[in-house]
């Protein structure tokens, strides 16, 4: 429920709309692209791993102001721009103040109505030797700048279910865990009405359930739906009624053996009895249908994307209907129903070019929208659209530093793999070396891996290692997302290690093959399972790869796995190497004796979801097989550092890609005697040398 977007809704300003439009655009004759000249220099290290100097702008509900995550040196700020005086940011928060001996975090905000915004808190904690996140709410009064816990009395792990905003009148339906005396129902959610102003619950709605895990409500703040599900059978169910009246009953159970997203997935209630928008992939790709939730009947196919899965539908703001379609191919897209938004957005594409422009938040009134305006290898401009006159402005830059700049290069590209199969890649070519061929290459292996895939966007990975002369190659390999089941049972069938490591291999060859790359200036780099990925490739593959660079992997299956049936339950550990003939065979930690290329091994400490053990195990087997630190491996430790991106302060961003640019430098040299452009060869960047330093990394 969190950063809803308010969507355009009715026919009441079509006209205005489209007068406006035509008032703000010239019509071009054909696709024009959004503003911007290439960056002339190379960019520094210290630039490209800024924190995003503006983000997840959201409109105040009268369009007057706007909600903003602001880069803050070290760390962010959350701030209110008012619109029409000036745009100058007024920080209400930042992440020191919202932090709890340095483990809490803003996670996410919106406007509740005009007075008030609701923000989510995260806060981890150590529950009986595991790190676990725990969510609150809180409102902050823009009138009074009074900050109020939310219902935070007496809540256990999570109090931040959010089910429902009714800012007409300032309260919320949260879902949250409650410590009543009774153990059975600590960790199990009751729905009730608290009010914005004071913190305090109104109305107790509906009480904790045995098996629910989780609630569902419709536009109206009827509690529809339950969702409960079996860590260790791994069997999902959903619960329903038709109305505030009646029992709820077992409508749906499914249990999903191959991690696909098996059943229907109810998206929006509809004020018709019992239907509503949900999505299923019951036909090999995810799409999204009318269903009858009383019966679990699939009705009408509303929309689908040929290969790809569509992600989901977009709610009105009643939250009885849809607006249209969030679905991705290359590139994050959106399919409009809504005939005022599809002629907006229309006019938007046609000037700015196709998925170039995306409308991030809008008034009530639909008189205002803010837009988001970049190209594949573009940071994101932010503009204020007036809809009555036409007005587009600038209200910031993604980038204080790069503002609109035109950096590397990005486009997505197939390939065959050994056996066959067709994956999509992105790929980012250094810009600074255009035209040329037989480049070094850096594999950026994604993380997952199952579900999740990357995109020709602007990644700042990526960038940040092209704009020191290597082609990056991001592949999503079988197993990701956004492909269909099969292509997801293809990774699951040959898992961790095994045919998921082949293709990261394959697509090298085939840009080899083409002339772009030099598949003996090979390198890979990854987090999460792109660490595990990498640490493999140095152990399976030490012929192939030059270097690695491994952040945050597992690297011992074996101990993973036992630390996930705790953490995840003894079905949901099952995610592990499948297809491998043991989970020992296939961990890098497991295996230290022999040849290996060199590694570099970068681990947060406060890791929730891969414990730093994880990489302790793996440089102390590196250690016992004679491997030698600064030559054969380097390792760092990021004491402020978690697992998932929000955890990244600036500091820790610019340790990883200048550690990664020194071991590459050391290891795969972007420029080397032979290539064309070895004489103009750029120092190595100033972060880059320190942190060479730092690891003991000589002879660069």
């Amino acid at each position: 429920m969190f950063s809803k977007s308010r969507t355009i809704r009715g026919a009441s300003i079509f006209t205005l709309a489209l007068s406006a439009l035509g008032t703000a655009f010239a019509l071009p004759a054909a696709a024009q692209t959004t503003p911007g000249d290439p960056v002339a220099e190379k960019v520094p290290l210290d630039t490209i791993a800024a924190l995003p100097a503006l983000s997840n702008l959201t409109l105040s509900p009268d369009g007057t102001r706007a909600l903003a995550t602001i880069g803050a040196g070290d760390n962010f700020a959350y701030a209110i721009i008012d619109l029409d005086k000036g745009g100058k940011p007024q920080v209400f928060a930042t992440a020191e103040t919202l932090k709890d001996t340095g483990d809490r975090i803003l996670w996410d905000y919106e406007w509740a109505n005009d007075r008030y915004v609701l923000f989510e808190l995260h806060s981890v904690q150590n529950a009986y030797g595991f790190r676990a996140t725990v969510r609150r709410l809180a409102s902050y009064d823009t009138q009074t700048g009074e900050t109020t816990p939310l219902a935070w009395r007496d809540a256990t792990s999570d109090a931040g279910a959010l089910l429902m905003t009714d800012g007409d009148n300032n309260r919320i339906l949260l879902a949250r865990m409650v410590n009543d005396g009774n153990t059975e129902r600590a960790f199990r959610y009751q729905v009730e009405w608290v009010d914005l102003a004071t913190g305090k619950v109104i109305e107790l709605v509906q009480r904790p359930n045995p098996i629910v895990d989780g609630w569902a409500a419709d536009g109206k703040g009827v509690v529809r739906m339950g969702f409960a599900s079996d860590p260790d059978s791994g069997e999902e169910r959903y619960l329903y009624r038709s109305g505030p009246d009646e029992n709820f009953r077992t409508v749906q159970k499914v249990r999903d053996e191959n991690f696909v997203g098996k059943g229907i997935r109810p998206i929006v209630f509809l004020d018709e009895p019992d239907m509503a928008i949900v999505s299923s992939n019951h036909e090999g790709y995810r799409a999204i249908y009318k269903a009858n939730l009383a019966t679990m009947e699939i009705g009408e196919k509303l929309f689908s994307v040929e290969g790809y899965d569509v992600s989901s539908a977009i709610a009105n703001e009643d939250e009885n209907g849809i607006l249209g379609f969030a679905y991705a191919t290359d590139r994050p897209r959106r399919s409009w129903t809504d005939p005022v938004f599809a002629q907006i957005s229309a006019f938007l594409e046609e000037e700015f070019g196709e998925a170039n422009a995306r409308i991030v938040s809008r008034s009530d009134d639909n008189s205002r929208m803010i837009v988001s305006l970049s190209r594949p290898n573009q940071l994101a401009s932010y503009y204020l659209y007036d809809v009555p006159t036409g007005d587009f402005r600038v209200i910031g830059y993604e980038s204080d530093a790069i503002r609109d700049g035109v950096m590397n290069p990005v486009e997505a590209i197939r390939y065959k793999a050994s056996d066959g199969l067709e994956i999509e890649a992105i790929v980012t070519r250094p810009r600074l070396r255009e035209g040329q061929g037989d480049l070094p290459v850096v594999v950026l292996t994604h993380g997952g891996p199952y579900g999740v895939r990357d995109y020709a966007t602007y990644d700042q990975w990526a960038q940040a290692i092209a704009e020191q002369g290597y082609v990056v190659i991001q592949p999503n390999y079988r197993g990701s997302g956004g492909y269909g089941t099969e292509f997801v049972k293809e990774g699951r069938k040959d898992g961790f290690g095994t045919r998921m490591q082949d293709d990261l291999n394959d697509v090298v060859d085939h840009l080899d093959a083409q002339g772009l790359v030099d598949k003996d200036r090979a390198c890979m780099m990854g987090w999460s399972y792109g660490g595990y990925a990498s640490a493999r490739a140095a152990q399976r593959d030490p012929d192939r790869w030059n270097c690695t660079i491994a952040g945050a992997g597992v690297y011992d299956l074996p101990r993973m796995k036992a630390y996930d049936q705790s953490y995840l339950g003894s079905f949901g550990a099952n995610y592990l190497a499948e297809g491998a003939s043991s989970l020992t065979d296939v961990s890098p930690a497991r295996n230290a004796e022999g040849d290996w290329s060199p590694i570099l091994i970068v681990h947060g400490v406060r890791d929730p979801r891969v414990p730093i053990e994880q990489a302790r195990v793996l440089r102390d087997a590196l250690k016992r097989a004679g491997k030698r630190e600064g030559v054969d491996y380097a390792y760092l430790e990021q004491p402020k550092n978690g697992h998932h991106s929000p955890y990244f302060t600036k500091e820790e961003r610019l340790e990883w890609l200048a550690g990664a640019t020194a071991w590459l430098a050391k290891h795969n040299p972007a420029y080397v005697a032979g290539d064309a452009d070895y004489d103009q060869r750029p120092p190595l960047d100033p972060a880059a040398s320190r942190m060479a330093q730092r690891l003991n990394i000589t002879g660069i």
